[in-house]
This record gives structure tokens, sequence and C-alpha cells, in this order.
């Protein structure tokens, strides 16, 4: 790696729960090839302090020694910048565009410092421990993202990270444009078509989001618009909270947080030990499960293959954890039938069948009867709710052949499950 930046720490600051200005938690700095924190003693002698997240970052002073494997804390790893604002970053420092960025020549302190202040969750980072500066201005309005051809085509300016997703998203290439957004008040992330699409993304990532909620799963309320020629979908932001005072932030910590490992180890996720942490520090455990088994067979029956530990995430208000909504629910392009989950489901298989999800029920709190009645009500709603989703979507005929049976209820995801699970769609 050829690093670009000077910085050798960044400060840690943090959104505590119930409040609205963040406080300064403690110092990110470089220790070799890795980076390590330790908290200040301001934050340690506050009496609401939380740790950042326990185990990993417990409330104790000193250097705080790194997980093995690790080269940051995980916990803070949450908070960088996803592969869009990576490129988007590269871009404005270097003007690099499409296959030309490289996004190895920037570290992760210079991305933490260099991505804006409305990152997931409730984290920031700052040059200083005394005074806090949000960068990258405002967010774009709901009406800015509606109007924004009109606005730029009359002159008026519109924000940066707007103008980048809509309008030269494509040139950048690598993962999909996104922005944020700001009603009076809710806030989202929006998503963007893109020219390169084979089919509809943005358009399936709606239909699954839908669909899931419609079957009963805890899903991110969903929206989709279209905007300078391009279909948006708006995901609402569930680690914001509007009030009278302000905007709360709810800390998150991914699957891979919690698994206690970092990109390069990720293949090594599965959906059985998230069930082990479940069981033993979420609350509600039992009710928990039952979700995650849900959203594992969703995923299966309608092509999202992405489901990797990044995609998994958790509420922490400093003493336990609550799994959050479901999100990034997205139909992968498919060419032929076999598929993997990015996960593990139980043991060494992630084979995308059905299957395999009953096979692992009890690590779920399940029978097979509970496991079956659940896929089944899943698929009764794919099956009749799947022409009114589209329509709501306006989804073409050519995408809904495309997607019907390949994504949506391919073949392969009934292998070897009971026969009365394949009938229902014969």
């Amino acid at each position: 790696m050829t690093s670009e930046s000077n910085i050798d720490e960044v400060f840690v600051w943090i959104w505590l729960p119930g409040e609205i200005e963040p406080v300064v938690a403690g110092l990110l700095s470089r220790a070799g090839k890795t980076f390590v924190f330790n908290y200040g003693r301001s934050y340690l002698e506050r009496g609401n302090a939380i740790p950042i997240y326990d185990p990993e970052l417990p409330l104790q002073a000193g250097i705080l020694p790194l997980p093995g494997g690790l080269s940051m804390p995980s916990s803070l790893r949450d908070a960088a910048p996803d592969a869009w604002g990576r490129r988007v970053i590269v871009n404005r420092k270097f003007g690099q565009k499409g296959d030309a960025i490289d996004l190895g020549q920037l570290d992760e302190l210079t991305y933490l410092i260099e991505s804006g202040s409305e990152r997931v969750g409730a984290l920031d980072f700052q040059q200083s421990a005394t005074v806090y500066v949000p960068r990258q201005g405002r967010a774009a309005s709901l009406d800015e993202l509606l109007t924004a051809a009109d606005r730029v085509e009359a002159g008026v300016p519109i924000t940066p990270e707007l103008d980048q997703a809509l309008f030269h998203g494509s040139s950048l290439g690598g993962a999909r444009p996104k922005a944020m957004i700001e009603d009076v008040d809710a806030k989202f992330i929006a998503k963007f078509s893109s020219r390169t699409d084979i089919f509809n993304v943005v358009k399936a990532e709606f239909i699954a989001m839908r669909l899931a909620a419609l079957a009963g799963l805890n899903v991110a309320p969903v929206r989709l618009v279209g905007a300078a020629g391009k279909d948006v979908l708006l995901i609402q932001r569930f680690d914001r909270e509007h009030t009278e005072a302000g905007w709360l932030r709810k800390a998150m910590v991914s699957a891979l947080t919690l698994f206690g490992l970092d990109e390069l180890m990720a293949r090594y996720a599965s959906y059985q030990d998230l069930a082990e942490i479940i069981r033993h520090r979420f609350d509600t455990p039992r009710a928990t499960l039952h979700e995650l088994f849900g959203r594992l067979t969703f995923n299966i029956l309608c092509g999202n293959t992405d489901d990797h530990a990044r995609n998994h995430a958790a509420f922490w208000n400093g003493t336990s954890l609550a799994l959050t909504p479901a999100y990034d629910i997205c139909p992968q392009g498919r060419a032929g039938n076999e598929a993997g989950q990015a996960m593990l489901i139980t043991g060494e298989n992630r084979q995308s069948r059905l299957a395999v999800c009953i096979s692992a029920a009890a690590q779920f709190q399940l029978d097979e009867r509970e496991a079956v009645s659940i896929i089944e009500r899943q698929i009764a709603v794919i099956v009749d709710q799947w022409t009114a989703v589209c329509d709501e979507a306006k989804l073409g005929e050519v995408d809904r052949n495309l997607m019907w049976r390949r994504q949506f209820l391919n073949p392969f995801a009934f292998e070897g499950a009971p026969d009365q699970l394949s009938a229902m769609i014969a």
C-alpha cells in the first residue's frame, strides 16, 4: 500500500444513548501496521459512558489490545466508508475513475477522516479532541433529489454527494452509487440505478424488501422514486431517530464485529455462530433466532446470496444487543441454478437450499415443523403478492420474466426440501 496521508491518529467521537451532541471517546492511533485505541480520561470519568463495543473495547484505561487477527478494532472499522464511499474519496483526491481507482493507496485512518460525518451508527472521527466539526455539509433534501435534473438545468446547485451519485455514479464503477437524503422527520440512504445493470437491480431490491416485510420480517421501510431519469431506492435509516430536540444516533455493530473477524476472515462467518452469539448475548434470543432463520430462508427464496457478515447488524446500547431491521436484501445476478450463501449456514455448508436450512432448524430453536411453516408462509406471500408488488414497482414484463424462478423461487432452492414446498409453486 502506498499511503498518501501523514495521518497517524484520529479522535473517535460518539453519540451516547439519548444525546443529540457527540463527545470525544478516545484516540485511534497507528502502531506499525495496525491501529490501536485507548479511551480518553474524560470519557472514562463520565457517568453515562458506555463501551464502544464490549468485549472488544471494554471501558478501561490504556491502549486496548487488538483481538487476534485484526489490524484495527472491528467496531471502529464498522464506521468506515463502504466500497462506494471509498471510490468517491479516491476520485475526489486523485481524480481517478473506473478501473483506474486503486483503493489501496489510502489507509484506514485516511478513509475514516475523509468520509462524511453521516456515517452508519453513532461514531465519527475528527482530528480534534475538543472541537467537533461535521464534514461534507448537509444531506440532500427529498425535494432536491426529486427535482435534481430541473435544478441542474436551471443552474441551481445540488449537494456534491447527490451530484456524484446521480450524474457521475457510473464513471466511478465498482459498488453501487448512493447518497444520503433527509426529509422532515426521516433520513434515507438512496441507491441509484446504473446503465450497466443487466437487470433492474434497484427495483429488484425494492420488490425483495417489500415482500420480506409482507412475509412478516422486520425490514427497513423502502420507497421507490424516479429522479433525473433514474430509479432510486430510498431505504429509511433505522440508526437515526428524530426528536423535538434534534437527531439521535443509535450505536450499531456488524455481525463481522460480533464474530471478531475482519474482511479477510469473513469466509468463516456462519449463521450457526451468529445463532450461538444471539443465544448468549441478545435481548429476546428465541424471537431473534426465529427472525434470523426467516431472513436466511427469505434470502434463499429471493436469490440474495450477498448476505455477508456486514449485511447483518445489531444495535448496541452499552450492555446488550438487539438485531437491527433487515437491509440489503438484494437479489443477485444468476446465470445457473446452483448457488451458495455468503455466510455458512451450518458446518461447512453454505448451499442456497431450503433443505440445508431445515436441517439446521434446531440451532435457531425451531423444530422441523416450525421451520417448514415459516418457509411456507414466505412462499405463499411471494406467490400471492408477486404481481401486486411488481406493479407497485412498475417493473416491466421482461424483468419480471427474468427474475421469476431465476432469482425468486429458483428451483435449486427446493432441491431436497419437502415436496409440499415445491408443490406451492407448481
